[in-house]
């Protein structure tokens, strides 16, 4: 199940509808210089799944980057009971039954040698009851100058259904890396977005990786950049 994208860098990915779309979902796993593993965004566990994991090394920080990538982090956390179960803090107002370990904070040396963070403040998605905060936590692994977002953008193409492929050309995220229309439409805030692209756009990456679309794998920078100006009217 997992496909290595670099050294030290792989995902795996399962299917996923929402809003009746086949839109897929994708964990990222890392291994650092120290043989533990980082696992961001927990797909659904499986044997043949812990197998490979457990061949690159030990399970020890499996991280739910925002409000709606948690579902598969507490079976993960069964499978690896003595790793750290880290979140984003709003996630223990919204799921208190989880038992999370650590929140992601933001103020103090990166608890993952050789991976950065960064809060994306501001930025929301529309919700079944309205506008809804993500609470993102965004990665940068520098070794492969790779970004790995969540929800923050999508880049859908052609191995995506018709369906999709039409609903993400009219709605944002087609072949362009970008926010979708449920994000444009519930975030307010623009200033503090803007000064959260501005910190990501520090980062030197080429690749992205997201939860949902294709790995962008060439000129990721210039195209997260240009998929901020467009979609958040903000001028980078």
């Amino acid at each position: 199940m997992l496909r290595a994208i670099d050294r030290d860098l792989w995902v795996a990915e399962q299917p996923l509808r929402y809003f009746g779309l086949s839109v897929d979902t994708r964990m990222t796993v890392i291994r650092l210089a120290s043989s533990e593993v980082v696992v961001i965004s927990p797909i659904q566990v499986s044997d043949g799944l812990v197998g490979e994991l457990n061949e690159l090394g030990t399970v020890t920080h499996i991280i739910a980057p925002n409000l709606y990538h948690y579902r598969f982090a507490a079976e993960f956390k069964v499978a690896y009971p003595a790793a750290t179960f880290w979140a984003t803090a709003g996630l223990r107002v919204k799921r208190p039954e989880l038992a999370i370990d650590q929140v992601i904070e933001g103020d103090s040396s990166s608890p993952w040698d050789g991976v950065e963070r960064l809060f994306f403040d501001g930025f929301k998605t529309l919700g079944p009851s309205g506008p809804d905060p993500l609470d993102e936590w965004v990665f940068f692994h520098g070794a492969s100058r790779t970004l790995i977002l969540t929800d923050t953008a999508f880049c859908f193409d052609e191995s995506f259904p018709w369906v999709t492929q039409l609903a993400t050309k009219l709605g944002g995220g087609y072949k362009n890396l970008s926010p979708s229309l449920l994000e444009r439409l519930a975030t307010t805030e623009k200033d503090r977005v803007k000064a959260s692209a501005e910190q990501v756009l520090r980062w030197d990456f080429e690749r992205v990786i997201m939860a949902h679309g294709s790995i962008v794998e060439q000129n990721g920078r210039q195209q997260f950049k240009r998929g901020y100006e467009q979609f958040l009217g903000c001028s980078l």
